[in-house]
């Protein structure tokens, strides 16, 4: 079984295909962490070491025993109080206002399926039998605080994640003013953490550094996952490459704040965790409320990084996202956005609309400005009224127009925010959140819903109800283009649960309309990739990745976030050269290939401004992406060079079988005479033949794997090149 419990030595062991990971009631109720790796039969309990060292080491008041301290030992759930002076994982304020716990173990129950979680999102399982949970109760006898440990493991996923829920059983009011939901102890080890740092418009750039003393943390004070800095984390050998050495990852299904942070002590010994972000957060709870912490996906390898990635990739692609577009082709579609910016009508619309038909285009999506009297970004936010003047039709019979095109129809919005010039702020300015007193903080000129507030969520579902059923729309943009700074809700004195609550609110909305309009492809955006994070693709399975679509900076912002994420949610759009942010001209067969790394393939540009040689261009590539696109989405991912540090960017997608294989490179320096550029291929058969489809040129896999094979010598820059390999059978 996944989840066994062993009485008489009060071992609890975890189990999947390739991993164990194992936990000890000690003989005080503490519960000691020994292991996370390969997986093993054996009891880990010899990895932890006992000894006198100084009495400056902090033990609890009922152990009489110098050589034991929580200061020292390898834990499970760390809290404060207990005299461990590294990072906790929970704060706890009494009604007195005296911080600290002592929280021991009084039960467990292990169930078949894995467990869910009020108001958040997290992994599940289709049936009971492929998955178990464990409930691990914990309890602090002073102030009746209960802490549930939750843990699912999905074996053939090889994937465990952990959350858990504080409940106060007391007689008086406490207050958790720290609440992380996963950490790891290490007792030793030459370690790196690979975290991904970025900004608007250049997201998810891996950084990867040696574990030193002292604490190392990221994470975001901003209201959301951010552009700034993404929920997941890799901590690595020190030797560990894409392919070998071990590497072990948490990924937050969370859009909130978070902190994710690493730690290395006096006795060289390294806590790593992760969970929500302390700016901000004093979440009181008065006797019977509890409060439930996110889920941390975990996942090991002794494989290399990339080995990590891709059990990450199959368990979000599989067991986060979900409902009617998990499994389905994404439509190949074209964005208005920067095709037209605000500046459009009907007719307009319809002239795109119709090439993109013609082209092979399969979604025509309406962005910004189509509403009240949205013509620029400093008005009308909150009003989701279709502006017909401006259509020159209503939405449901430019719907049917685009439709008639055999074109699906979508459109974009931004509910969570609100405009000072818009009817809904005029009528309710007490819906948004701004301190009381205080000239609000502005960003792109609007301000933030106060979505905290059950009033708030039920008036954007009336409005955007109100929008998807006078229409035949089959995909919503869902946008937020902006941080929370003033975190005040006037329906409450408890401001330190605002942001968490807000979250949830979300999360609310996001739920009901998911369970209105199941078919309804929803898509999430946060300028760009501020929201970029599994939390969100429970409820939107693809994501826009970028603002920036320019082919060269996609490289690395792709890379990036394929290191924690499935290709399938990525959204990649070929744009027009020059660039508009960067000013960047790369061939359009470039683009084309770089967009074609994300399972939601489409253009971002004014189709009709393009020469006519490039249409037979476009309807080449959209025919190939539709080939290759179950590679793309269901394949394995192997990272062959970086953007960052090599000559050429390649990377190849492999189905799981073996069968089928692609593999692109993209040139990034080119010199005079240059040498020529090997790229090493991985994840064939053994043994096998492949037959590259486009020169019908049979390789050995092995010769592939060990020598590789050369790109075209004395190219120009940013040139592209897309192999498709078939294993040929007999």
């Amino acid at each position: 079984m996944p989840i066994d419990f062993n009485s008489a030595t009060k071992l609890i062991m975890l189990t999947t295909d390739t991993t164990t990971y194992q936990m000890k009631v000690d003989p005080y109720g503490y519960l000691i962490h020994l292991y996370y790796g390969a997986r093993t039969s054996g009891d880990m309990s010899y990895l932890v070491t006992y000894a006198d060292r100084s009495g400056m080491c902090g033990c609890p008041y009922d152990v009489h025993d110098r050589t034991y301290s929580l200061d020292v030992l390898p834990q499970e759930f760390p809290f404060q109080g207990s005299g461990d002076m590294r990072s906790p994982l929970l704060v706890v304020r009494d009604a007195e206002g005296a911080f600290g716990c002592d929280l021991r173990y009084v039960g467990h129950t292990i169930s078949n399926g894995m467990f869910s979680l009020p108001g958040l999102p997290a992994v599940y399982s289709e049936e009971d039998d492929e998955a178990q949970s464990l409930s691990v109760q914990l309890r602090d006898e002073r102030l009746g605080l209960e802490v549930e440990l939750l843990y699912g493991v999905l074996p053939h996923f090889d994937v465990i994640t952990r959350a858990l829920i504080v409940t106060n059983a007391g007689n008086a009011s406490v207050t958790v003013e720290r609440l992380q939901s996963a950490c790891l102890d290490f007792v030793h080890g030459d370690l790196d953490v690979m975290t991904f740092n970025g900004r608007h418009a250049m997201e998810r750039r891996p950084d990867r550094h040696r574990i030193g003393h002292g604490s190392f943390s990221v994470g975001s004070r901003r209201g959301m996952s951010s552009n700034q800095y993404s929920p997941f984390m890799i901590v690595c050998d020190h030797a560990a490459t894409e392919f070998n050495g071990r590497a072990w990852a948490m990924n937050y299904v969370y859009s909130g704040g978070f902190e994710a942070e690493v730690e290395r002590d006096q006795y060289n010994q390294v806590r790593v965790q992760m969970g929500l972000s302390d700016d901000r957060f004093s979440y009181p709870l008065n006797p019977g409320e509890r409060l439930v912490a996110p889920e941390v996906i975990m996942a090991y390898s002794h494989e290399g990084i990339g080995r990590i990635s891709n059990i990450m990739h199959r368990c979000i692609r599989k067991r986060v996202c979900r409902g009617y577009w998990r499994d389905r082709r994404r439509p190949v579609l074209v964005n208005s956005w920067e095709a037209m910016h605000f500046n459009f009508n009907g007719d307009s619309l319809l002239d795109l609309a119709k090439t993109a038909a013609d082209l092979g285009i399969e979604l025509f999506v309406m962005d910004d400005g189509w509403f009240a009297e949205r013509d620029n970004d400093i008005c009308s936010l909150g009003d989701w009224r279709v502006n017909e003047k401006k259509l020159g039709r209503s939405l449901a019979e430019l719907a049917d127009q685009i439709n008639d095109l055999g074109l699906k129809f979508g459109i974009w919005v931004e509910p969570e925010m609100i405009s000072e010039d818009s009817d809904l702020y005029r009528a309710h300015p007490d819906w948004v959140l701004a301190l009381p007193g205080k000239a609000p903080t502005l960003g792109r000129d609007q301000l933030v819903l106060d979505l905290s507030r059950v009033d708030v969520r039920d008036n954007l579902f009336e409005q955007l109800c109100g929008i998807l059923d006078q229409a035949h729309i089959e995909y919503v943009k869902w946008d937020y283009n902006r941080c929370i700074t003033d975190a005040y809700s006037r329906t409450t004195t408890d401001q330190g649960k605002v942001l968490y609550d807000y979250m949830i609110g979300v999360y609310d909305l996001l739920e009901r309309l998911i369970k209105r309009y199941p078919k309804v492809l929803f898509e999430g955006c946060s300028a760009g990739g501020g929201r970029y994070d599994a939390g969100m693709m429970y409820y939107t399975p693809q994501i826009w990745t970028s603002d920036n679509t320019d082919a060269d900076n996609r490289l690395t912002i792709q890379y990036g976030s394929s290191f924690g994420f499935p290709l399938s949610v990525m959204g990649a759009h070929v744009s027009a050269c020059p660039n508009e942010i960067n000013n960047r001209t790369v061939p359009l067969t470039t683009r084309g290939h770089v967009a074609m790394a994300g399972g939601s393939f489409g253009y971002e540009l004014d189709l009709n401004e393009l020469p006519g040689r490039a249409f037979d261009h476009i309807r080449r590539q959209i025919s190939l992406y539709h080939e290759i696109e179950n590679i793309v989405c269901e394949g394995e991912l192997y990272r062959l060079s970086s953007p960052m540090d090599d000559d050429v960017c390649a990377w190849e997608n492999v189905l799981e079988d073996g069968s089928e294989a692609i593999m692109t490179a993209v040139v990034l320096k080119v010199e005079g005479y240059a040498q020529a550029n090997y790229v090493t291929l991985r994840g064939l058969t053994p043994g096998a033949n492949y037959r590259e489809l486009t020169t019908g040129v049979v390789y050995p896999a092995n010769a592939l794997m060990d020598m590789g094979m050369p790109l075209p010598v004395n190219t120009e820059m940013y040139a592209s090149y897309l192999y498709r390999f078939e294993r040929v059978e007999g």
